[in-house]
């Protein structure tokens, strides 16, 4: 019989932990999936629009910005349940695959770009996701 901290128990932990702390929700701007295969589309007449996508739990940390960067840049620690369920839905490659194809984030009322994410892994399991973006 082993025993010891398995990865899901560590991703169940970080839910927990994130709800606790405030558990807020933040969306992220997808592309449209769906286009019209006409010659509009080719030579980019037509707008594809965005799917906005909802995480929770979600908890939200300011960081310290220079006098000469961007006016906010904030940390976003996202649940590794909801950025898996995300992944499926949006049948993207992996949770890099899905980040990268982000427009951006919506956090009360304003847009931020991604500037890097981050995977915290423990025993070979993601457990949380950090997403530093900027205004």
């Amino acid at each position: 019989m082993t025993t010891g901290v398995s990865g899901i128990a560590v991703t169940r932990a970080a839910d927990a932990m994130l709800r606790a702390l405030g558990g807020s929700t933040v969306s992220m701007l997808f592309p449209a999936a769906a286009m019209p295969n006409d010659p509009s589309t080719q030579l980019g007449l037509v707008d594809p629009g965005t799917e906005e996508v909802a995480f929770c739990p979600v908890v939200v940390r300011a960081l310290t910005t220079a006098n000469t960067g961007p006016r906010r840049r904030l940390e976003f620690l996202l649940s590794a349940t909801a950025v898996a369920e995300t992944v499926s839905s949006r049948d993207a490659a992996s949770a890099e695959a899905l980040f990268n194809s982000a427009l951006g984030m919506l956090y009360d009322g304003d847009l931020f770009h991604v500037e890097g994410v981050t995977t915290e892994y423990f025993a070979g399991t993601a457990y949380l996701y950090r997403v530093v973006a900027v205004e």
